[in-house]
């Protein structure tokens, strides 16, 4: 279990969670100023792992990286992903062991509104972090994290699965479709069969929820704001469905599959989805209806008001099919639906409310998160299985 006090620096003891393979490690995230990068920041720091940021900006007010104080607790430092050079002076300068790669435009809004951003952002940036891998000399593992969104949706009812299709209707799809084209090919280009020291992998999760998210056009951000000022959210489509899960649930998948791959050939090359239990898939009414609840609301009425503008397409039905994740590495999610919104509901009520620290609230989160994990044996909260 995750055992962290703070100090000015971070003391930590290390846990036995994924193989205990991060304890000391030299761990490169980029993104790490986002909602996600903040998450996995904490977690790694409390498992033991120097850990180094590279994003361009902070890119939400407030932030949990800011409100965390992460800064004090990490290097960090400020690069634009499409900065080839300074990417390339960041991970030769930190000769990192493994990278979680994060950065990106991550709105679909914001990609109606600045396409070019979004696909040199998602596309070329991706291909510079392969660029940079390519020419190491050192033993390192990479995670490519890209979204469900790179599937071409069709809005089937079943799961997409890693061989299915890359595509979407939209610029943000498009962009995660061909970063994953584009890590396909540079791996079989520089890295297949070549003994190169690098491993890599992509792994594909959405429609993640949890404590620290303020970005624009995501439904719990906009609900707190919102409910904040006393207003009701306003909703395009009360009616779609959403696989939802805690922003822990990928990240731990991400973190078994870095563990994995640093100690198994079997995984080079490979990529893998990461989602939620098939239950659920809850319409964005009864995610309200529940968030309102633990927020404090008197009744849905005073939750949201449904808008006619949709000024973009949005899916109606979008899962994945985790069954290659849970054959290959035994990962499956730890949460319940229920568990998953009383987890992010209470984030933001203790911490906006009650006044607690947003740094203390999260490092109890992934302690429980863990215990959970222990409880139900999941894997990679015991170490590798045999």
């Amino acid at each position: 279990m995750l055992n962290s006090v703070f100090f000015g620096k971070i003391e930590a003891m290390a846990i036995s969670s994924f193989d205990n393979v991060y304890n000391g490690a030299r761990v490169l995230i980029t993104g790490h100023t986002g909602f996600k990068g903040a998450w996995l920041s904490a977690w790694l720091l409390g498992c033991g792992a120097e850990v180094c940021g590279y994003s361009k900006d902070i890119p939400t007010t407030p932030s949990l990286f800011e409100l965390a104080d992460l800064s004090s607790k990490m290097q960090h430092r400020i690069g634009d992903i499409r900065d080839l050079s300074s990417l390339r002076d960041t991970i030769l300068t930190f000769r990192p062991d493994f990278v979680f790669h994060l950065a990106a435009q991550p709105i679909v809004s914001t990609s109606y509104k600045d396409p070019l951003e979004t696909i040199t952002s998602n596309v070329t940036g991706t291909a510079n972090v392969l660029e940079v891998l390519r020419h190491v000399d050192w033993s390192c593992t990479a995670i490519i994290i890209t979204s469900d969104k790179c599937y071409d949706n069709v809005e089937w009812v079943w799961g997409y699965r890693e061989t299915d299709a890359m595509g979407g209707k939209d610029i943000y799809s498009g962009s995660k479709g061909a970063a994953e084209l584009i890590f396909r090919s540079y791996y079989h280009s520089f890295f297949a069969g070549k003994n190169h020291p690098v491993r890599l992998a992509s792994a594909r999760a959405g429609n993640v929820i949890g404590g620290g998210d303020w970005a624009e056009d995501r439904i719990v951000a906009d609900c707190i704001r919102a409910w904040g000022e006393g207003r009701k959210v306003e909703i395009r489509s009360p009616s779609a469905t959403r696989p939802w899960q805690h922003v822990l649930e990928p990240l731990s998948g991400y973190l078994t599959l870095g563990e994995r791959l640093a100690t198994s050939k079997k995984f080079d090359g490979e990529s893998y989805n990461f989602g939620p239990r098939a239950e659920q898939n809850r319409t964005v009414v009864e995610l309200l209806g529940d968030l309102g609840v633990i927020w404090g609301l008197r009744s849905e009425a005073d939750a949201y008001e449904i808008t006619g503008s949709i000024p973009f397409h949005e899916a109606g039905l979008l899962k994945l099919n985790c069954d290659k994740a849970l054959l290959h590495m035994n990962w499956e999610a730890n949460l319940s639906y229920h568990e998953c919104m009383s987890m992010t509901g209470s984030w933001y009520r203790r911490v906006l409310k009650d006044k607690e620290s947003a740094l203390d609230v999260t490092l109890e989160q992934i302690t429980q998160y863990e215990q959970f994990a222990k409880e139900r044996h999941r894997v990679w909260s015991k170490g590798r299985a045999s």
